[in-house]
């Protein structure tokens, strides 16, 4: 048998030198570009839309959004300012779809003495200016965030074809999303609603007003007692507006932006979307946040 010597193994390895050199560098990890980002990649939260709720297994932090349905949040923000919700259960939990709660009859038919609220379950997307479209997937022609909310939206190519010339965005029933409940009339959403505990697209989507998304607190919400009803429903212990509490008692959060080029190449990274631009699961991705300075993803 041939016996190489180091010396031509060291020759073979300088004369390879070129074509080494033009192997890809190594792949930078996904989080490693979270970790990375400038501080102008995040965001704070306006304390007059960070709704706090406190339930017995640890705080809720809900995001709520103007931008996507102006009419539902004003009507929560009333309802939590009189403490209407304190002290209320959740009284209808299904694994793997919502937890509903905001009946002060306990048992699905109650309601405010507030006026009804109108559907808001899309905008035209003329009237959004902050989603971000990363792709596309099986349920729809565009997916991708409203500022931290997943979101989904019909091809701009109808407009043309359209009497009305709009062209719809809706929030995505998701995980983590805060949407409306109503009756059979769309136009019935008083004072209940329901938190997404699973992917509820499909069944959800452009049907019900989706009003926030929870920043921070899924491991809390995993613990609401399942059932409908459930034997020893979870109560709301109490909710809070942030603007509402001394500054210094308000959480420090910060959320990074969907359109940042950092959050765009953790999108890129994580294999979220392949090489066709078809989104696998629209519900995996969250943007990540900061939580009194620790990063969360």
């Amino acid at each position: 048998m041939r016996r190489v010597s180091a010396v031509a193994l060291l020759a073979a390895f300088v004369a390879a030198g070129p074509a080494l050199a033009e192997k890809k560098p190594a792949t930078v990890p996904a989080y490693q570009h979270v970790f990375n980002a400038p501080a102008d990649a995040w965001r704070g939260i306006d304390p007059e839309n960070l709704l706090i709720v406190d339930l017995p297994a640890g705080p809720l932090y809900i995001e709520l959004r103007p931008d996507m349905a102006p009419k539902h949040v004003e009507h929560i923000k009333t309802l939590v300012r009189r403490g209407f919700y304190n002290g209320l259960h959740f009284h209808r939990v299904i694994e793997g779809f919502v937890a509903q709660g905001g009946d002060p009859k306990g048992d699905g038919t109650g309601g405010s003495d507030l006026p009804n609220v109108e559907a808001e379950f899309a905008r035209d997307s003329k009237a959004v200016t902050n989603f971000t479209v990363i792709g596309r997937d099986r349920q729809a022609a565009r997916v991708g965030l409203l500022d931290g909310v997943p979101a989904a939206a019909e091809p701009e190519s109808l407009r043309s074809f359209r009497s009305d010339r709009a062209v719809r965005v809706w929030g995505a029933h998701c995980q983590g999303v805060m949407s409306m409940a109503r009756s059979t009339d769309p136009n019935s959403a008083n004072s209940q609603f329901f938190l997404v505990i699973g992917d509820a697209r499909q069944s959800l989507d452009t049907r019900y007003t989706v009003w926030g998304w929870i920043v921070e607190g899924m491991n809390s919400a995993r613990r609401i007692e399942r059932g409908e009803p459930p034997k020893r429903p979870t109560p709301i212990v109490r909710m809070r507006i942030a603007a509402d509490i001394p500054a210094a008692e308000r959480p420090d959060i910060l959320v990074m932006k969907s359109d940042s080029p950092a959050f765009l190449s953790y999108i890129k990274a994580s294999g979220w979307v392949d090489e066709t631009g078809f989104v696998k699961d629209l519900c995996d991705i969250k943007p990540p946040r900061k939580i009194k300075g620790k990063i969360s993803l």
